[in-house]
C-alpha cells in the first residue's frame, strides 16, 4: 500500500488490513505464516520553514500483529513466533534538508525516518518494525544440540560419525601444557 502526500493532503488515511503472507519479504531467515493484522492512521504534517518553504511530513500510527517462524540458531529448524507492536513514526521527505551537508541533529531528528518520490510504502515501514521486534537470537529449545560442523546431521534428532574433537594443530602447544600441569 502506498502512502502518498498528494492523498493525505485531502484527508488522513484510516487502514485496517489482513496481509497475507508473501506480501511483506522479510529475508531468507523469517517466513510470515499467517495474516498481518495492521490498523492504524496516515497524516500529513506540514512543517513551515519559512514563508515560502513548508515541509510536508507523513506521520504513520499503527499496531500489527501476526505469526511469523524463524530459523533456529543451532540447528535452522523453523521456530513459531508471534509479533505484536506499535508504532509513532514521521517521514520526512529525502530533499528537505537543502544544504546537504553534514550537520549536528538533535535528539528528536533521530527519530525521523525519510521517503523519497512523494510518498512510503506501508509494507516496507511494516517489515523494519517486524524485524526490530524479534529477537537477536532465536532457540529451539535450550539444549539445542544443532547441526554437527563436520557432516551437517542434526544432532538432537540422529547421532553422527565423526570425529569428536578434530585438532587444530595450532593448539597442540597449549593441550601439551595442560597434561604437565596435571602432572
Amino acid at each position: 500500500m502506498q502512502i502518498t502526500v498528494l492523498d493525505l493532503e485531502r484527508e488522513p488515511l484510516e487502514f485496517d488490513l489482513a496481509l497475507p503472507p508473501g506480501a511483506i519479504q522479510y529475508g531468507e531467515e523469517v517466513a510470515q505464516t499467517g495474516d498481518l493484522a495492521v490498523k492504524g492512521r496516515a497524516d500529513v504534517i506540514e512543517e513551515h520553514r519559512g514563508p515560502r518553504d513548508i515541509v510536508s511530513d507523513i506521520r504513520l500510527r499503527a499496531s500489527y500483529k501476526g505469526k511469523v517462524e524463524i530459523g533456529c540458531a543451532r540447528c535452522l529448524e523453523p521456530v513459531p513466533h508471534a509479533v505484536s507492536g506499535e508504532f509513532d513514526l514521521i517521514f520526512r521527505p529525502i530533499d528537505a534538508e537543502k544544504d546537504g551537508g553534514e550537520h549536528a541533529i538533535s535528539a528528536s531528528e533521530t527519530e525521523i525516518g525519510y521517503y523519497q518520490g512523494g510518498g512510503l510504502s506501508l509494507e516496507d515501514v511494516l517489515r523494519e518494525q517486524v524485524l526490530l521486534s524479534l529477537p537477536v537470537r532465536t532457540l529451539c529449545r535450550e539444549d539445542c544440540k544443532g547441526l554437527c560442523p563436520h557432516c551437517g546431521r542434526d544432532l538432537n534428532s540422529e547421532s553422527c560419525t565423526c570425529e569428536a574433537a578434530l585438532s587444530d594443530p595450532r593448539w597442540s602447544a597449549l593441550s601439551d601444557l595442560r597434561s604437565r600441569i596435571k602432572s
